[in-house]
């Protein structure tokens, strides 16, 4: 297999960061603004460690220690939480902003689900293990000789229990254990290269994460369901335009939480990609969108039901 068609079966398409595109998407992001300035400040002392280094010299002389033992952490951040929960799309976006925050280019690289293999014997753990390899020696030729990252890897892994679950289950496999051996190798691996890099894990079902791997993380994020002040601030930047007014998009906000027929709101992904569309192409080609109509839709949608985990 060459170097071509290895990187084909290891991760789906590549991306060379800053890009307008991932930008954009990134904006649309709305009412995350907490998790993108957490993931971007962690992603960048992780991949530029001399950024850190330096803000401590000039606001804390002294404190060279504990910022050193910050940077010796594991470069593995988890993001868990429910389904639409926007975790996916945050981690595909956010190098764009740690790439123009650093001032460097970001290579993303999404493991490909087909890195688990088809079960035959020892095949996950080498494409486990070539996967790290890669990541690894793409991030190596990116340290500048002072230090300095002249650019950085994200490795981004979607559905990450489906290659990192734990090992104490009784009815896991012998070749699914010997891929988390190699996973926790390359986390390892990476933690002992001082390389401009870090890992991404997205998971539904953050339980079902080997724990040794859970410890390995320098940060787990959770995601829930928009709140109402979440869901005021997508609704009122998709809608407003549109014009419905304040008191209309405040109506929406009710409609689109908890109610007494339900225990659970809708998802970021049920108002972006389910909930406004469908208010907007309601009324097109030949009518104006109106607040009622917006409102009779929203009570008719169903959100998507929360991920429950088998026991």
């Amino acid at each position: 297999m060459n170097a071509q068609s290895q990187n084909t079966a290891l991760f789906e398409s590549t991306m060379l960061l800053p890009d307008p595109d991932a930008q954009e998407r990134l904006s649309r992001l709305v009412g995350l603004d907490d998790q993108k300035t957490r993931l971007s400040k962690m992603l960048g002392t992780l991949i530029n460690s001399a950024g850190l280094e330096a803000w401590a010299s000039r606001y804390h002389p002294g404190s060279e220690a504990y910022v050193s033992g910050i940077l010796k952490r594991p470069p593995l951040i988890v993001l868990c939480g429910d389904v639409g929960s926007g975790k996916t799309a945050l981690a595909e976006t956010i190098g764009d902003m740690v790439a123009r925050q650093e001032d460097i280019e970001i290579t993303l690289l999404p493991m490909s689900l087909s890195a688990r293999g088809q079960g035959r014997v020892g095949e996950m753990t080498q494409l486990v293990s070539a996967a790290f390899e890669y990541a690894y020696q793409e991030a190596s030729k990116l340290v500048g000789p002072s230090g300095r990252a002249r650019g950085g890897v994200i490795l981004l892994i979607d559905e990450a229990d489906a290659l990192a679950q734990s090992r104490e289950s009784s009815q896991m496999h012998h070749e699914d254990k010997a891929g988390v051996n190699a996973f926790i190798r390359g986390i390892d691996r990476l933690s002992n290269g001082g390389l401009p890099i870090a890992v991404i894990m997205c998971t539904n079902r953050l339980s079902a994460l080997d724990p040794a791997v859970k410890r390995r993380a320098a940060e787990i994020l959770v995601f829930e369901r928009p709140e109402a002040k979440q869901r005021h601030l997508v609704l009122s930047d998709s809608l407003t335009p549109f014009g419905l007014s304040a008191s209309d998009i405040e109506i929406l906000v009710n409609v689109t939480g908890s109610t007494k027929d339900r225990s659970h709101g809708f998802a970021f992904s049920d108002l972006t990609q389910r909930l406004i569309p469908s208010i907007i192409l309601d009324a097109y080609p030949n009518s104006k969108v109106t607040a009622s109509r917006a409102i009779q839709i929203a009570t008719e949608t169903m959100p998507t039901p929360p991920f429950q985990e088998k026991v």
